[in-house]
Formats: structure tokens, C-alpha cells, sequence
């Protein structure tokens, strides 16, 4: 009797088998199922085992959008989703001192690398124009939950690494919630070479006045010290290039101590 032979493929495997008996065709049926599951279950294997899982390398980035609000006042970092509105970390911080104080505004991370590990091993970089700001880790872990620092944010080394695996270039970060320079105790003649938001609230306003024609980027060059010299004649005070208390009141930007 002739046996019409039927052919099974699975991948990159075939098999041929005879009809002969039932019984017969009933075990081979039930090896061949297995051969085809043991099969598909090895060729899937492979995107199993490599497939990333989001959060679990430390060095792949999570695919959502998120913006980084720090709380001055508080000391804490929050990371938002900003799609659910929900608060996904809180992290505590140190910040920067009185004198160097960490930049107030909303900024973008420009930049994300790995640095010593006395600095936790992880760099965030802000796109702060007058001065290098960013976001890491630290060896003086006790200095976390005060104002210690020269104007970065400080973190528990453990925290900063899982927070870079959270954020990307272009990441927002909102620095929020503490005193601005105009009200605190602290304050200086400004001179030339000097960086800070108050040297770029001193150009915002010589903006604003049609003064100062330069860059907004919270350092006192050459430029600026033009300007400020014949602003400083324009309103009859002592011939300088100095920023100082006539200057601001001159200006209408006061302090309040």
C-alpha cells in the first residue's frame, strides 16, 4: 500500500514522516509536537535572554519624560512623570551655600557622564551660562539636607546613578523655592570678571533699558563694562565700573535684608 508521506516545518527544521499505523502515527504525532514547542521555544530563547528590561542596566536610559524639580527650601529632588503628573522619586539634596548659592531657573541637562566616584560616579550637566552646575554624587555624604555646596546638587552616590538612568539630554530641570540673591543677606560689589545671577539680573535689566546689547549670560565682561560706565555718567553717579548699591537703586533693583 502506498504511504503518502506528509511534511512538518518548524523554523529551520522539517520533518518527514510516513503514515503507517494509527497507533503508531498517534506517538510520532505526539514527539513531533514536542520537537516543534522544544523548537519554537529555543528560537525564542535568544530575544528572551537579550531583550533590555528598562530599568534593570544601570546604563540604559528609561524611555519616558520626565522633568526634575529641586526644592531650595526643602532640600529635595523630585523626578515627575510628565505625563501622569506623579511624583516618581524624591530624593534628598545638599545645595549650595549662602555665598555660592545653586542657580535658581529652569534649565536643561546638556550633558550626562561618569566622573570620579567622590562625585558618585555620575555628572549631570546644566546649561547654566555663567558658571559649571550640574548634578552628582559626593563623598561627604553628611553635607546631604543642607546648603554646602559651591551652587551644585548633591547626592547620595547610590541616588545619583539611579537618577541618571532616568534622564536624557534635554531633560528639564527646575531649581525652585529657595532666595534669590535680592533677598538675602548676602551681597557684593559687582566687578569685572564676575559670574552669578546677580551679574545676570544686572544685564536683564541694562536689557530692558536698551542699554546693553550683549548676551544674557551672567558674566561681567568687557562689554558690560561699557555699558555700565556710561549708564553710571547717564545718571550722574561717581564715575566707576563698579555694580554697586547707587547702581542697583539706579537700576530700581532692590535688595531686601
Amino acid at each position: 500500500m502506498n504511504k503518502t508521506p506528509f511534511v512538518i516545518s518548524s523554523m529551520n527544521y522539517t520533518f518527514r514522516i510516513s503514515t503507517l499505523s494509527t497507533t503508531r502515527s498517534k506517538i510520532i504525532s505526539k514527539a513531533i509536537i514536542k520537537i516543534i514547542i522544544v523548537t519554537l521555544f529555543l528560537a525564542y530563547l535568544p530575544c528572551i535572554s537579550t531583550k533590555a528590561q528598562p530599568g534593570k542596566n544601570p546604563e540604559q536610559p528609561i524611555k519616558r519624560n520626565y522633568v526634575v524639580l529641586i526644592d531650595v527650601n526643602e532640600c529635595r529632588l523630585l523626578l515627575i512623570d510628565s505625563d501622569t503628573k506623579e511624583i516618581v522619586k524624591n530624593y534628598p539634596v545638599a545645595l549650595g551655600r549662602l555665598d555660592l548659592p545653586s542657580p535658581m531657573g529652569t534649565w536643561k541637562i546638556i550633558n550626562k557622564g561618569h566622573w570620579d566616584e567622590g562625585f558618585g560616579g555620575r555628572w549631570l550637566g546644566l546649561n547654566v551660562p555663567w558658571g559649571t552646575y550640574g548634578i552628582h554624587g559626593t563623598s561627604k555624604s553628611s553635607s546631604i539636607g543642607s546648603y554646602a555646596s559651591h551652587g551644585c546638587i548633591r547626592m547620595f552616590n547610590s541616588d545619583v546613578k539611579e537618577l541618571y538612568n532616568y534622564v536624557n539630554h534635554g531633560t528639564t530641570v527646575i531649581i525652585y523655592g529657595g532666595s534669590s540673591w535680592l533677598f538675602t543677606s548676602y551681597s557684593r560689589t559687582i566687578l569685572p570678571g564676575d559670574r552669578g545671577a546677580d551679574v545676570y539680573d544686572v544685564q536683564r535689566r541694562l536689557k530692558d533699558l536698551g542699554y546693553y546689547k550683549g548676551t544674557l549670560d551672567g558674566i561681567y565682561g568687557e562689554g558690560m563694562k561699557a555699558v555700565v560706565i556710561k549708564f553710571r555718567k547717564d545718571n550722574n553717579l561717581s564715575p566707576s565700573h563698579n555694580v554697586d548699591k547707587d547702581l542697583l537703586k539706579a537700576l530700581e533693583i532692590y535688595k531686601f535684608e
